[in-house]
C-alpha cells in the first residue's frame, strides 16, 4: 500500500474532526445534555440558527463585531479562503433556539496553518478579532461547553488567534481549563489602539496630539477646503450605507491596496462578502459608513461596525491625490468626534496593526490582543507537538517579514 502524502493526511483530519462530533451528537439525540452543554455542539456554520445566534450576540458579555451573524455568514459564504467554516455550540437547552450561550466559528487546524495536527482553530472573520460571543448570564458553563464539545469532535487543543487577552471571555477560559488541570499557552501578543469614547473629543485629541500638531492639521484641513467645502458624512440607514459603500470601493482600489492587488472590489468574492455584510448589518443599526468630502470629491471613507457598547474601525480608503492634507488622519479626526459625541458607545477598537503609524498617536488606549493554544487533555503528547509546529510556524513568519522589510528599505535608499 502506498504511504499517504501529507495533504491525505490533513483532509482526513478536516473530515474526521466535524464528522466524529456529529456522530456523537447524533447518538444522543437531539435533546440530549452533556452536563456542561446540550448536543449538537458543532454544526456547519450556517446550520446555526441566525436568531439564537442574533440573541446570544445581545448577550455577548464581551463585544465583537466581526462575529456578528450578519458579519461572519457573509465571509463564510464567498470570501476566498475564510468559507467553509464550523461553529462549536454550548446550549443551555438544546430544545429551546434562545439558549445558545455560546458559540466560536472553528476550522481545522490545517487549513488555519497547513499543520496537519488534529486541533480546531478560531475561523478568521476578515476583521482582526476573534473572541466569541458568550452569554453574560452563563460564561463559565458556555465556555466549558465549547471545551466540551471541541474535545468530543477529535481535537487535542483550540487556537484561539486575535483574542482580547484581559477581557472577560479569555479570564473564563483561563478558569475553566485550569479547573481541569490545564494551562493556556500565549504564543504571541501584542498592543492595539483603541479609543476611550467617554471623553470630551477636542480635551481627547488635544491630550494625544497637543496644540501643535493639531494647529497644523487645522491648517491643512482649511487647505484642503480650497478644493470645496469640507464636510463629514455619516451613511447608517441601509439605502445609504448600499451607496456610500461603492464610494468607499472606489477609493481604496484607487489607492495602494489597489496597486498591491488587495482591494475588495479586485476578488469576486471579497466584493460580494463586503455588499452582502455591510447591508445586511445597516438593517440593525450596526453599521456605519463615513466619508470626508472636499465640495463633491469624497477624499477618505471609513467602514465602522457597532456591537453593544463597541464601535469597531474595520477599513479606510483615501483618494491619493489629496495626501498632502492627511485625508485619513482627517477622517479618524472626525471618527473621534463622531464617536466621543454618541452617548450608546463608550469605546472602539482600530482593529488596527501595532504600532500603526496612523491611528496609533490620536487613539492612546491600548489592549492586548494574542493568539492562544489550549491543550484539552492532560499531559497529550500531541499538545507538545502542536505548540513546536505552531512556534516553528510563527519563527519562520517573523524572519520572511523582516526579509521583506529588509528589501523594501534597500529598495527605497
Amino acid at each position: 500500500m502506498r504511504g499517504r502524502g501529507t495533504a491525505d493526511v490533513a483532509e482526513i483530519v478536516d473530515r474526521g474532526l466535524v464528522a466524529r462530533a456529529s456522530a456523537n451528537d447524533a447518538t444522543r439525540g437531539p435533546g440530549a445534555r452533556t452536563g456542561r452543554g446540550a448536543a449538537p455542539g458543532i454544526v456547519p456554520l450556517t446550520g446555526v440558527s441566525i436568531d439564537a445566534w442574533q440573541a446570544l450576540s445581545a448577550r455577548a458579555i464581551e463585544p465583537n463585531g466581526y462575529y456578528l451573524p450578519e458579519w461572519e455568514l457573509a465571509v463564510n459564504a464567498s470570501a476566498p479562503g475564510r468559507t467553509g467554516a464550523a461553529a462549536l455550540c454550548a446550549w443551555r437547552d438544546a430544545a429551546d433556539a434562545s439558549a445558545l450561550t455560546g458559540l466560536l466559528p472553528v476550522i481545522p487546524l490545517w487549513r488555519a496553518c497547513k499543520i496537519p495536527l488534529p486541533a480546531l482553530v478560531s475561523a478568521h472573520p476578515y476583521g482582526t478579532l476573534c473572541t466569541p460571543p458568550i452569554d453574560r448570564g452563563a460564561v463559565e458553563d458556555a465556555v466549558a461547553g465549547l471545551i466540551e464539545h471541541a474535545r468530543r469532535a477529535g481535537a487535542h487543543a483550540l487556537l484561539l488567534r486575535e483574542v482580547s487577552l484581559d477581557g472577560p471571555v479569555m479570564t473564563a477560559f483561563g478558569d475553566v481549563l485550569r479547573r481541569d488541570g490545564l494551562r493556556p499557552h500565549v504564543l504571541q501578543s501584542h498592543q492595539r489602539a483603541c479609543l476611550d469614547a467617554t471623553y470630551e473629543p477636542e480635551e481627547l485629541l488635544r491630550e494625544a496630539l497637543g496644540a501643535k500638531k493639531l494647529k497644523e492639521l487645522r491648517r491643512l484641513r482649511h487647505r484642503l477646503a480650497e478644493h470645496g467645502a469640507v464636510t463629514f458624512d455619516v451613511a447608517r440607514s441601509r439605502e445609504q450605507v448600499v451607496a456610500a459603500l461603492e464610494t468607499f470601493l472606489a477609493l481604496e482600489a484607487g489607492g495602494w491596496k489597489g496597486r498591491r492587488g488587495t482591494a475588495l472590489t479586485q476578488s469576486e468574492g471579497d466584493g460580494s462578502f463586503i455588499r452582502r455584510a455591510t447591508a445586511a448589518l445597516a438593517k440593525t443599526g450596526q453599521c456605519e459608513i463615513i466619508t470626508l468630502r472636499a465640495g463633491a470629491s469624497p477624499v477618505a471613507s471609513g467602514i465602522v461596525l457597532r456591537h453593544q457598547d463597541r464601535a469597531f474601525f474595520f477599513k479606510i480608503g483615501v483618494d491619493e491625490r489629496f495626501a498632502k492634507f492627511s485625508p485619513g488622519v482627517q477622517l479618524t479626526l472626525e471618527l473621534t468626534r463622531h464617536l466621543c459625541s454618541d452617548p450608546t458607545i463608550t469605546s472602539a477598537d482600530s482593529t488596527a496593526a501595532p504600532d500603526h503609524p496612523m491611528i496609533n498617536p490620536i487613539w492612546r488606549g491600548r489592549f492586548a490582543i494574542g493568539d492562544v493554544l489550549m491543550p484539552l487533555r492532560r499531559r497529550d503528547p500531541i499538545v507538545s507537538l502542536i505548540h513546536a509546529a505552531l512556534a516553528a510556524r510563527l519563527a519562520a513568519l517573523d524572519l520572511a517579514r523582516s526579509a521583506f522589510r529588509a528589501v523594501r528599505r534597500r529598495r527605497a535608499s
